[in-house]
């Protein structure tokens, strides 16, 4: 599918608010609510558009640590990615896994309660996670900025 600066506004809009009418979108982006709503369709179809979904205030819902971890792995077993990613995928602490460059093999996105909480899944679960050879904490202090990903850096000119 073509991205071309129609579409690429389209995106920016929604990503900015998902829960904008067509009506609005239309507006936005110099369209009718018609064509406007076949290059939605479009976009969700083509799968460049994977979903809507709300962003939380995790401060107001009780998490407290959030952190980057680092994870090198013991690379001698067979199997070891995908039991560690089927294992480490299914904990409600962490929130994102990436397979990543460098000294280690991933960096998690994970968020606890409190550093009780966080220290548990760290020394009772991550730690004893088979292969595992090394672990390094990075905590967010503060969130400077933080947008949707997705556009590349592509943004497209407001009208």
């Amino acid at each position: 599918m073509e991205l071309d600066a129609i579409n690429l506004r389209i995106l920016a809009c929604l990503q900015e608010n998902g829960r904008i009418s067509n009506q609005d979108l239309a507006d936005k982006v110099a369209l009718s609510p018609s064509a406007c709503l076949r290059r939605l369709k479009a976009l969700e179809a083509s799968g460049i558009i994977l979903g809507y979904q709300a962003r939380l205030d995790t401060e107001r819902l009780g998490v407290e640590i959030e952190a980057f971890v680092q994870v090198s792995m013991r690379e001698d077993e067979d199997g070891w990615h995908d039991r560690f990613v089927a294992e480490v995928g299914q904990w409600p602490e962490v929130c994102a896994i990436y397979v990543v460059t460098g000294e280690s093999n991933y960096i998690l996105r994970v968020q606890a309660a409190s550093l009780k909480n966080y220290t548990d899944f760290i020394v009772n679960r991550l730690h004893r996670t088979r292969g595992v050879k090394d672990i390094r904490s990075n905590m967010i202090l503060q969130k400077l900025k933080e947008v949707p990903s997705g556009l590349l850096g592509r943004r497209p000119a407001r009208r």
